[in-house]
């Protein structure tokens, strides 16, 4: 049971890095991107923050599934009626959105490099659109789950 508040602030902060990054880059970041830059600049721009903020998010998806399961079997084996129900829409919409982040990572985010790398806009322009719909689409489903965790008890 001590090892509960460990798990909780881990799960915690990571949920911050992921979700917090996501909001910042879709609702701050890419409005005055698209409003300053020329595309070529903007996309340079965009592969640089991804390959920063990318290994952020593998470190906090490791540690969300990983305190999240770990709190899972913890409150199941000494809970009475195991883990409450929220819980499990928790995680089913957590691993939606790792399965979208590693989809992202492994297709468009590697056409936005390689259309970088080789000076084809077109390319690179493609993938940060998909990328765009796709974090965006992450955001809303991080915010959603945010919210099943928190006013999932009371409902």
């Amino acid at each position: 049971m001590k090892l509960i508040p460990l798990l909780l602030f881990l799960h915690l902060i990571s949920v911050a890095v992921w979700v917090g990054g996501m909001f910042f880059a879709y609702l701050c970041l890419r409005p005055v991107a698209a409003a300053q830059l020329d595309p070529p600049q903007r996309l340079a721009l965009w592969a640089g923050v991804f390959e920063r903020f990318f290994p952020w998010v593998w470190l906090a998806v490791a540690l969300i599934l990983g305190s999240g399961l770990d709190m899972f079997v913890v409150i199941g084996a000494i809970g009475r009626q195991g883990v409450p129900l929220h819980w499990h829409l928790m995680l089913a919409t957590g691993i939606i959105m790792m399965m979208i982040f590693a989809h992202l990572y492994f297709s468009p985010y590697r056409r936005l490099r390689q259309g970088v790398a080789a000076a084809d806009w077109s390319l690179a322009g493609a993938a940060l659109n998909q990328i765009r719909k796709m974090v965006g689409f992450n955001l809303a489903l991080g915010l959603f789950t945010i919210a099943v965790a928190t006013l999932g008890i009371y409902i």
